[in-house]
């Protein structure tokens, strides 16, 4: 794929893979084993201008673009699945401020490119996820302020973000005509953090309830215009399933090279595993699986930065990759035998880190949703 890279990717690609071999995949194991959100390693990235990689230059970015947010998720999630999460979180909040925020909201930045200011993004809610119409926080007009009151789930940095972008209804009775995205300070009066979640992977990334108890706010922290988040999210939604599907994509790789690892070490009836066709077919429908999945999420990514409409190409990216690599980790398990249960080797972390890459940004069911209506305008 690397003989269609610009030569400003292939760069960003060399950065990006030499940070992952040489911070992020030896900390892997201390951040799943102690569920700590690993600041130093974050940092890292922040260093190497990685945040600001699909950002513009005139806003503080590297100028790049979703196809090289892309590879970079790739290779950082090779190294560790939970730290490509964590790198998701500032490049798409970033991008976010600059689409849609004030010259107020475009100076908090800089701060979060340099991992001064973490942020973070609530939609979901104990009662609602892929039914966003259907949340129940809400932003009361109080004079020049907003009053929030509700309660946001699974909030990814929730316990240590500086400023969290909050999805509420400006009008409770117009459904999804009714929400907005208020900017949250989260030292302000009535924000509350819960206990870190428990998680069967993806650990350190420090995911809890927060709840707003009559959290006042002024109604210049609103982004975009009010009553119009829904659509805001919508297309917001559309570049992280691109980033997901990169992230399921490191993951696959780096089991893929464990499994060709493992296989050609391993002897078991007089001669490597790999040697036996069955652990050959395995590997070869990962390759197989994996570069498809690649020509997927670029070909999304590149029709994202010529300025073209890619709900539906997101959602195939989405489907197809983060399903492979479900499948393909698991066999990559398989191929390490009793060893893969074993959590001394990292393909039992990626079986376990992979799993919610099904369910995030949209299950894989809605994905299916969301092409089966797009392919149904498209013959109507």
């Amino acid at each position: 794929m690397d003989q269609f890279y610009s030569d400003e990717q292939r760069m960003v690609r060399e950065t990006a893979r030499k940070l992952s071999d040489a911070v992020v995949a030896p900390a892997a194991a201390a951040i799943d084993r102690d569920d700590v959100f690993p600041r130093a390693v974050y940092e890292a990235l922040a260093e190497q201008g990685l945040f600001g990689v699909a950002l513009p230059e005139a806003a503080g970015g590297v100028g790049l673009d979703a196809m090289a947010a892309c590879i970079v998720m790739e290779e950082i999630a090779r190294g560790s699945g939970a730290v490509g999460n964590a790198f998701a979180i500032p490049v798409e909040a970033a991008l976010f401020l600059h689409h849609h925020g004030s010259a107020a909201h475009h100076a908090l930045i800089p701060g979060i490119l340099e991992g001064r200011v973490i942020p973070a993004t609530a939609v979901t809610e104990p009662d609602c996820g892929s039914d966003v119409a259907a949340m129940r926080t809400t932003a009361r007009r109080d004079g020049d302020d907003y009053i929030l009151t509700g309660t946001k789930a699974w909030v990814t940095f929730g316990q240590i973000a500086d400023v969290i972008m909050v999805f509420a209804k400006t009008d409770p009775e117009a459904g999804h005509r009714g929400i907005s995205c208020i900017l949250v300070e989260t030292d302000r009066a009535g924000v509350v953090r819960g206990k870190s979640e428990d998680l069967l992977g993806m650990h350190g990334l420090a995911e809890c309830m927060v709840s707003f108890d009559e959290v006042r706010v002024p109604v210049t922290n609103r982004i975009g215009p009010e009553h119009g988040a829904f659509k805001m999210a919508m297309e917001n939604f559309n570049f992280s399933r691109l980033m997901m599907s990169a992230m399921a994509l490191g993951m696959a790789q780096a089991a893929m090279e464990d499994a060709l690892a493992y296989a050609q070490d391993r002897r078991q009836f007089g001669k490597p595993i790999f040697e036996h066709q069955a652990v050959q077919f395995m590997i070869a429908d990962m390759a197989k699986d994996i570069a498809a999945a690649r020509l997927l999420i670029h070909h999304a990514a590149r029709l994202y930065d010529a300025g073209h409409p890619i709900a539906l190409e997101a959602a195939q990216a989405k489907l197809f990759t983060t399903d492979m690599a479900q499948i393909h980790i698991s066999n990559a398990l398989q191929i390490h035998g009793g060893n893969g249960y074993s959590r001394e080797y990292r393909v039992e972390r990626l079986f376990r880190d992979v799993r919610l890459s099904q369910i995030y940004e949209g299950t894989n069911q809605i994905q299916r949703m969301i092409i089966a209506r797009q392919v149904q305008r498209a013959y109507a």
